[in-house]
């Protein structure tokens, strides 16, 4: 291709690519101004679980509650805009504002060091402190020195997962959200829970199985966040806020939750220089320091695969032999429990296995054994269908070959049928077991720190998503590739009489 033609054909590609990546590069123009302009202000939270910051009434399903929702409103108001809640899973929350998801968080952000190197922080507008929580018959706890050796449950990226990292004579279970820290608590799985004192107000104080285990403790403030650089946006919510505290405004709401104390005075007396920002982390900076911790994490995840795929090709198998030779009833519950598994959510499952058994039957499963079960299980009905193709891929003449040597039913399945399916399945069977390793993250709802709930914990704390990330993608890719040869080799062995 001579040059001129050469540059005829790219010229036109890499202009098209550069007006497209302008597209969805990060805007630099004044954010306040932009929202204005719309006359929406989003801010970005997470109702799940989120009393008494932002919630839905179970009579009221359609409508957000919460002193943060009202907070929003009266925010909102008083810059002349309307409130518009996004949802985001709260550890996530500071990466999403980096996204432009919406425009600024307001969700018990705390002002930490780690925090500010992140995103920009307004004045505070509440006092927090944490708080201890404990079944109300454990009179004996009263500070977390009477827990060593007990399991706590906190708040993943919170302050009291920092606190609770200080004791490392303690078991700390990370929970996505406080209300199933409370009902774990409530099912015995733990022995307390450490929860920002809003939350312990809102939880336990009317709860009468529940107490506050001595006097709160770490005096911290929340602050919303706003997007690096933002000055302008800042300092509107900034002036805004102390509108709101001068004409009594944030006191009327937070007495309407019973969040108003003579701490919150400390508010008025706020000055900027009570935070100072960290230095910002290059690209994968932590990634040596955090690696024996995620090595660690993986053997968490390759453990929770191979139990659970030791389930699902047992009660799978279980499941086809039922269903192909079982009599009318054991089929058509061997056919339900297929269409059931597969047309339902793994992460619906794990909950009714974990929560629901536990709650309504009092079966108090381990969450190791919870999750092992709802991997397996689910994962089994896809190892049913597997072995039912296989079954149907061996020729009838060897069922007539067996029998006219005299062989049974089940002699013939277990020494002729089986062990040529087994041999046919094994390829859908590795792609299931690939497919497992990178499912069982999900199981960290229940708090258990797998490989992909270390990442997003070290993430957080670091601010290095993409060196950590790569890092993690990584070792996710070693254990699948490691699986997918051992099984590759298992079919080499399996196939060695073939011609």
């Amino acid at each position: 291709m001579s040059s001129s033609l050469y540059l005829r054909f790219w010229v036109p590609w890499v202009f098209s690519a550069l007006i497209f990546g302008s597209s969805i590069l990060p805007s630099h123009a004044d954010a306040l101004a932009e929202i204005r302009q719309l006359g929406v202000l989003r801010w970005g939270a997470d109702a799940e679980g989120g009393a008494p910051y932002v919630f839905h009434e179970p009579a009221a399903p359609d409508k957000l509650t919460g002193f943060e929702a009202d907070l929003a409103e009266a925010l909102a108001a008083r810059l002349g805009l309307r409130a518009q809640m996004t949802q985001e899973n709260w550890d996530m929350l500071v990466p999403a504002l980096k996204q432009s998801s919406f425009d600024i968080i307001l969700n018990g952000l705390e002002r930490t060091v780690e925090n500010s190197s992140r995103v920009d922080l307004t004045r505070p507008y509440l006092v927090y402190q944490q708080q201890l929580v404990t079944l109300a018959y454990k009179t004996n706890v009263h500070s977390l020195k009477d827990l060593a050796g007990q399991s706590v449950g906190v708040l993943s990226g919170s302050v009291s997962l920092k606190v609770l990292q200080e004791h490392p004579e303690i078991t700390a279970r990370i929970y996505q959200g406080n209300a199933e820290t409370f009902r774990d608590l409530k099912v015995g799985r733990l022995s307390a829970v450490i929860v920002d004192s809003p939350v312990a107000a809102f939880f336990a104080k009317p709860d009468p199985t529940l107490r506050l285990a001595g006097d709160g403790f770490a005096v911290g403030f929340y602050a919303i966040g706003v997007p690096l650089g933002e000055t302008a946006l800042r300092k509107a919510i900034d002036d805004a806020l102390v509108q709101l505290l001068a004409d009594g405004t944030l006191e009327r709401i937070y007495q309407h939750y019973g969040l108003w104390g003579p701490e919150q005075e400390q508010l008025r007396t706020f000055h900027e220089e009570s935070v100072t920002k960290a230095a910002p982390l290059s690209f994968g900076a932590e990634a040596g320091r955090y690696l024996p911790l995620l090595l660690r994490a993986s053997l968490t995840t390759i453990g929770l695969t191979l139990a659970g795929m030791t389930v699902a090709v047992a009660v799978g198998l279980a499941v086809v032999m039922s269903r192909l030779h079982g009599p009318k009833p054991l089929q058509w519950a061997a056919i339900a429990y297929t269409e059931i598994m597969r047309g339902t959510p793994l992460l619906i499952q794990l909950y009714f296995i974990y929560y629901g058994l536990a709650q309504q039957l009092g079966l108090r499963l381990s969450e190791y054994l919870a999750a092992i079960l709802a991997l397996g299980l689910n994962y089994a009905a896809n190892e049913a269908e597997n072995y039912r193709a296989g079954f149907a891929a061996i020729p009838k003449g060897q069922w007539e070959a067996a029998a006219a040597l005299g062989m049974g039913r089940w002699l013939t399945i277990r020494r002729i049928i089986l062990p040529q399916a087994f041999r046919l399945v094994l390829p859908p069977m590795s792609n299931d077991l690939i497919a497992m390793f990178k499912d069982s993250s999900i199981v960290s709802v229940i708090a258990i720190v797998e490989l992909t709930k270390e990442y997003q914990i070290r993430a957080n704390d670091t601010g290095d998503y993409l060196g950590l990330g790569l890092l993690t993608a990584g070792l996710y890719f070693g254990m699948s590739y490691a699986a997918s040869l051992a099984m590759q080799r298992w079919e080499r062995i399996l196939n060695h009489d073939r011609r």
